[in-house]
């Protein structure tokens, strides 16, 4: 049981870095411009939205699995 806990503690915390790297990405002047002509972010900024989001939400639904199995 504390392999998956510390799987999701990591998924959780890889997601959150994810996302963090996204909003960077998004602000940066390239993606400002992409963005305004195109109507889109980048394709990097894109996946680093997407995994940052799987990954958290995978990291959270495991440690709310192992904390209900607990119960």
């Amino acid at each position: 049981m504390m392999n998956n806990k510390i799987l999701a503690v990591v998924l959780l915390v890889v997601g959150v870095l994810l996302l963090f790297f996204a909003y960077q990405a998004s602000e940066s002047f390239g993606n400002q411009v992409s963005e305004a002509v195109t109507g889109r972010f980048t394709d990097s900024t894109t996946w680093f939205i997407i995994l940052g989001a799987v990954s958290t939400v995978a990291g959270v639904t495991l440690l709310l699995m192992g904390r209900s199995a607990q119960r």
